[in-house]
């Protein structure tokens, strides 16, 4: 099965990164939905790490403000929903209900720094498959760096020790919104290869 052209638009072609979104708010139903279609998307061991934080009161967003850089503090403030996608350090606990059939937990236990980088990567994967199910739920979807990653952490995870990885911005998009002209790709001769 193949998708259909109107869906490759949707998911690639004709989508951009929005930084302006209309003010109708995006409903709990909506992000769970998009969460549980984003949670299908492949992890190595089925490991998961990733965490997301849906910013959207008003308090959430002003704790976020002081960690953002400049340049991201209007368009974050801006959107219905801010998407922290986070990692928990300490994925590796729940991989015995994750990944039933193999003991892949001590690969990590006393292995920091391949726990580290298994989170990172696949937190980076999983936060791509959210905005892929959010584009195709219909939202308009800002993926950013550009903030204090440190203070976020303190700001928001403090409790739970996860770590930020990156923000996707989420909202539905603004009517008035007039978007600039994709901007290059490498092409394929440029970033791939066969061997």
């Amino acid at each position: 099965m193949v998708l259909d052209e109107v869906a490759l638009d949707i998911l690639f072609r004709a989508a951009r990164t929005h930084a302006r979104f209309s003010p109708a708010p995006v409903a709990e139903d909506t992000l769970r939905a998009v969460y549980d279609l984003a949670k299908l998307g492949p992890t190595s061991g089925n490991c998961s790490p990733a965490r997301f934080l849906f910013i959207r009161s008003p308090e959430g967003k002003e704790a976020l403000r002081p960690c953002l850089s400049g340049g991201n503090i209007e368009p974050v403030m801006a959107a219905p929903v801010t998407a922290i996608v986070a990692y928990d350090p300490h994925f590796y606990l729940k991989l015995p209900e994750l990944y039933p059939s193999a003991e892949l937990k001590p690969w990590f236990t006393g292995n920091p720094d391949l726990a580290e980088e298994t989170a990172m990567r696949n937190s980076s994967l999983q936060g791509a498959y959210l905005l892929l199910a959010a584009r195709a739920a219909g939202l308009a979807t800002g993926p950013m760096s550009g903030f204090d990653r440190a203070r976020l952490d303190r700001a928001f995870f403090i409790q739970k020790g996860w770590k930020s990885n990156f923000l996707i911005n989420l909202g539905h998009p603004a009517a008035d919104e007039v978007l600039p002209p994709r901007l290059p790709r490498l092409t394929f001769a440029e970033a791939a290869d066969f061997a």
